[in-house]
């Protein structure tokens, strides 16, 4: 018998199926090595269609920036109660979700119930001129039946004038004493303006958006030149007054135990950035209960200001999804509630991108807002809301809650309705926190109404001069939209506090505050 040593010794066949394993070993090599490269490929590709979805939305919210409506009104496409031609694809997934209904008056009146338009009757304490006109021809064998009277409004314009405070000097015979009435108290010691004065200035600059230069022209227009100086230092000092007024006013909002917050920005001139301005920022919160408004301003936008101001706060603080309020989520002494109308508004910009989805997430939220709306009408009690929530709106939450966990999974997360869900999901727990009491709000929408008058007026005056006026118009701001909020003519409570405030101990601010003013009484 012969014997073969080595592969060179091999048999034919024993060779041959040596050869075929080795070709099976390579071909297993490079299956694996096509299988990362089509794993690598389809990972990539992933990336590649998440990019250019991204980029499509963007696309598109910059060409709604530009040539669109800015409203987030939603209509659903199926409305309730309107027949259907039943024409509709079979290929939605999504199902069609059902609208929350509350017994209550129907809002929209018939066409039949259209009156024909009246005109509203002038305000009563008006003053009024009176033009009476009789008729040209000869009125004898007449006899008066009655009278017509139309009314316009018509105006007076303002006028400057000049106080003069003469006070006469008394001596004795022998010149020994002499005596002199004493100066009232003044809004600004040896200033040029009177308190009525100085209240048309911040009124028309932080109320109407008039800036300081333009009524520098207005005073040109009656003769009196002014530097702008004077009147920035005349604000400045009309805020260095009534700081301690603001400070009691932050005092009494840090004491609700339910606020919310907001930030927006404000362009600064700094002195370190020529030609540049520094993006600086008032923080806002405000007590919906107590209806007050504080705004706060700080140089950033990091969490340094808040965390200063609230420090040593206790109860409910609603924000939006901003990163920096995370911190404030896990303090022990507050609860946290998220905003409702932040979550919708992705949901709304994820239309174009998936409407099926997109549709049936506002729809759902339309729900609970229309809920909030029929206990607002219905005046309910908080203990009447608390039970309504529960019955109503706890369960679209709940549905709405398994409904994003069931489709995250399906969808990409950088897709838009993905950054919806991703959004939503994480915070839907602060989201549904204002069934707990029957005064938590669903959304931060009254801060964001506060907010707007800052919006309008750097539209006009485009950026506060320094620091330190960006600080003086949060300050100012505070005052006029705490005013507002109480129903307050921010014009006539200032005027009045500005000749009060100097003679006012600290003890007694509190009743200088809009929503304690005697004067709103």
């Amino acid at each position: 018998m012969q014997f073969y040593g080595g592969d060179s010794h091999l048999c034919p066949v024993e060779k041959l199926l040596a050869e075929k394993d080795a070709h099976i070993a390579r071909l297993s090599e490079q299956n694996e090595k096509l299988m990362a490269l089509s794993l690598e490929q389809s990972d990539l590709l992933k990336q590649q269609q998440e990019i250019n979805a991204s980029l499509i939305f963007q696309l598109d919210q910059l060409k709604r920036m530009i040539f669109g409506a800015k409203s987030e009104r939603f209509v659903p496409v199926s409305l309730p109660n309107q027949m259907s031609l039943d024409i509709e694809s079979e290929a939605a997934v999504v199902p069609v979700p059902e609208v929350v209904t509350i017994e209550a008056h129907d809002r929209k009146k018939k066409a039949s119930d259209k009156k024909h338009p009246v005109r509203m009757p002038f305000p009563a304490e008006l003053m009024r001129e009176e033009i009476i006109l009789d008729p040209k021809e000869d009125m004898s064998g007449y006899k008066k039946i009655g009278e017509e009277i139309t009314e316009e409004l018509e105006y007076i314009e303002p006028k400057l004038f000049v106080r003069r405070f003469i006070r006469t000097k008394f001596a004795k015979e022998d010149n020994s004493e002499v005596l002199i009435a004493p100066m009232p108290t003044r809004v600004i010691d040896k200033g040029l303006f009177g308190p009525k004065l100085i209240t048309q200035l911040i009124v028309d600059k932080f109320v109407d958006h008039l800036p300081l230069y333009r009524q520098m022209s207005r005073f040109e227009r009656v003769g009196i030149k002014l530097a702008a100086s004077t009147l920035s230092d005349t604000i400045a000092k009309v805020c260095e007054l009534m700081y301690p007024l603001y400070e009691c006013l932050k005092a009494t909002i840090l004491n609700a135990d339910y606020i919310q917050v907001d930030e927006t920005p404000i362009q600064v001139l700094d002195r370190a950035k020529k030609g540049k301005t520094h993006r600086g920022y008032h923080w806002v919160y405000h007590a919906p209960g107590q209806k007050l408004v504080l705004f706060d301003y700080r140089t950033g936008r990091g969490r340094e200001g808040p965390e200063e101001l609230l420090k040593n706060y206790k109860g409910y603080l609603q924000t939006d999804g901003y990163s920096v309020y995370d911190a404030f989520a896990r303090r022990q002494h507050i609860t946290a509630l998220g905003c409702m109308a932040h979550a919708r508004r992705y949901f709304e910009k994820a239309k174009d991108n998936d409407r099926q989805r997109s549709e049936f997430a506002l729809s759902k939220i339309q729900s609970l807002y229309e809920i909030e709306r029929e206990l607002r009408e219905q005046n309910c009690s908080q203990e009447e809301i608390v039970i309504v929530r529960k019955e109503k709106s706890q369960p679209i939450l709940i549905e709405l809650d398994n409904w994003m966990k069931s489709n995250l999974p399906h969808i990409l997360h950088s897709s838009p309705i993905g950054q919806a869900i991703c959004y939503a999901l994480p915070r839907w727990e602060a989201l549904s926190r204002y069934l707990l009491r029957g005064d938590l709000l669903i959304d931060n929408n009254l801060i964001e109404n506060s907010i707007r008058p800052v919006a309008i007026g750097r539209k006009n005056y485009l950026f506060a001069g320094s620091h330190d006026g960006a600080k003086r118009a949060a300050m100012i701001y505070s005052f006029f939209g705490t005013c507002k909020m109480n129903g307050v003519n921010p014009q006539i409570w200032l005027a009045d506090v500005l000749t009060k405030i100097a003679d006012t101990k600290s003890s007694q601010l509190q009743t200088l505050l809009p929503q304690n003013w005697k004067g709103n009484q």
